[in-house]
């Protein structure tokens, strides 16, 4: 980002009690014998306050976040019960607010031949006469991954409490010859175009990452395309994909159908390699049904990624009712199976956010939605700070483990800005961070705050400024380490 001589930055965290400070796993790993060792008592240190969380056992995906005739519907994946993996029925809570939730009973769990060993991962579209409908991923009795559909049974129920998965319609999309069916999931929200609904499914071609394009025009049968949306080399599994539209401009949100010369799109694919989430910007070529990166974007995981931390199966839904596109993660936890089943509760869904198109047209942008502030309590407030090298200044009358931060650092003069080195590299800036830390002194800082210290400093987690100065700009990154410190 280019800078003047005064430069401001504004910083926005929220610190929680469940620290990650590792990477999920590649995929899911069974234990047979704790899958349905419920908790009897439910350890309530380090859990959440401002984050989504049920009262005890495993969450991960949010399947199909919605909004519908004034309520905000979640849908998660969730073992009734136990705190690891298995047993996964689609859990289903609403809201008014995204804040506060009741909890229902499921709204899908495997009851039929197509989904007898599974019910992943889906989203959900509103089709016209207001009508919303499921698609979700089925495993079937010989491992093979399908896609099946479900509809509510009372659309007068304002919960939409039951769902129905219709007779003799599922699965509507089975993996034909040459799609790996072990490796097929995960359909994204349904777009309207030229008298077809088209959706994606996630897949993989050897270690090619696979976005297949399907089409429909009632929403029951449905057609591959000849061609993928989109897919990329030496990737792998793409899970949880999700396109939608962005704005060129502004922060409101679009239906998923949208389009026009003011909109560029965005695909995002979750890794399974890494476990990460990633996402470009670029075009969706209507007249060849496919997607084309802009030139900026890395297809691939030295590309961009929502966030930095523990953070994967992410799904955007539009909320009509702001105007807004909302974007939903899952946080795994970095504790161990046994410290999971001892404290009865794995997995919290990160804090939702609005996300839209910085005006560069060279990333996205993020913040948490506005109702998050209501659960603000204390304001404790600090002025005016001068801070000097090697500096602490400890923020009294708040709690360590979890509050919420506004900061705005202010700095008089960039001359002594550390050079950019022309043999780092700002594709992995996450390597480089780590590289030049929280300890390692540059021109200007680092500068930022110490999450979760202690009274001495023995540990902390560092959150942190660099400003590098390269040959035409200032290049800033935000760092953080969740490493142990000494």
């Amino acid at each position: 980002m280019a800078v003047s001589k005064l430069l401001s930055l504004t910083l926005f965290i929220t610190f929680l009690c469940a620290v990650n400070n590792g990477r999920v796993e590649a995929t899911h790993e069974i234990y047979p014998q704790f899958q349905s060792l419920s908790a009897v008592s439910v350890h309530q240190l380090h859990r959440t306050a401002f984050h989504f969380q049920p009262p005890k056992n495993w969450i991960n995906d949010p399947n199909a976040p919605m909004y519908y005739n004034g309520i905000y519907h979640f849908f998660y994946q969730y073992n009734p019960k136990g705190a690891v993996w298995g047993n996964i029925v689609w859990a289903h809570s609403v809201s008014k607010d995204m804040i506060n939730w009741k909890a229902l009973e499921p709204a899908i769990y495997p009851s039929h031949r197509f989904d007898r060993k599974g019910a992943w991962s889906g989203s959900a579209t509103i089709l016209p006469g207001n009508k919303p409908v499921i698609l979700y991923t089925g495993v079937d009795p010989n491992d093979r991954q399908v896609q099946n559909s479900a509809v509510p049974a009372n659309l007068s129920d304002p919960y939409l409490r039951k769902w129905i998965k219709p007779a003799g319609l599922n699965p509507v999309v089975d993996p034909e010859a040459g799609v790996n069916a072990s490796a097929f999931r995960d359909p994204t929200t349904a777009w309207w175009l030229s008298g077809h609904w088209r959706m994606v499914v996630g897949s993989k071609r050897n270690h090619r990452g696979m976005a297949y394009l399907y089409r429909s025009r009632d929403f029951i049968h449905w057609i591959k395309a000849k061609h993928p949306l989109h897919s990329a080399p030496r990737t792998g599994m793409w899970e949880c994909p999700d396109f939608y539209p962005i704005l060129l401009s502004g922060k409101q949100g679009l239906d998923t159908s949208v389009l026009g010369k003011q909109v560029k799109h965005i695909l995002k694919v979750s890794l399974d390699v890494t476990r990460y989430d990633y996402y470009t910007v670029g075009t969706y070529l209507t007249d060849e049904d496919r997607y084309v990166p802009d030139n900026t974007f890395i297809d691939g995981w030295a590309g961009l990624r929502y966030d930095y931390g523990n953070f994967y199966a992410s799904k955007t839904f539009f909320d009509p009712a702001k105007k807004r596109r909302i974007l939903w993660g899952w946080v795994n936890e970095s504790d161990t199976t046994s410290d999971d089943v001892r404290k009865g509760w794995a997995g919290i869904q990160a804090i939702p956010r609005i996300v839209w198109l910085d005006p560069n047209q060279r990333q996205l942008m993020q913040w948490p939605i506005q109702e998050l502030e209501t659960l603000r309590g204390t304001n404790v407030k600090m002025n005016h700070q001068m801070l000097k090298t090697g500096d602490h200044i400890e923020v009294k009358g708040i709690s360590a483990a979890q509050a919420d931060v506004d900061v705005t650092f202010y700095i008089p003069s960039l001359d002594k800005v550390e050079a950019f080195n022309l043999g780092w590299s700002l594709t992995d800036a996450q390597l480089l961070c780590a590289k030049k830390g929280s300890k390692v002194q540059g021109g200007i800082g680092p500068f930022g705050l110490l999450a979760l210290a202690s009274e001495n400093l023995e540990e902390y987690t560092p959150v942190f400024f660099r400003i590098f100065k390269s040959s035409q700009k200032h290049i800033v990154l935000l760092c953080s380490d969740a490493r142990r410190f000494d």
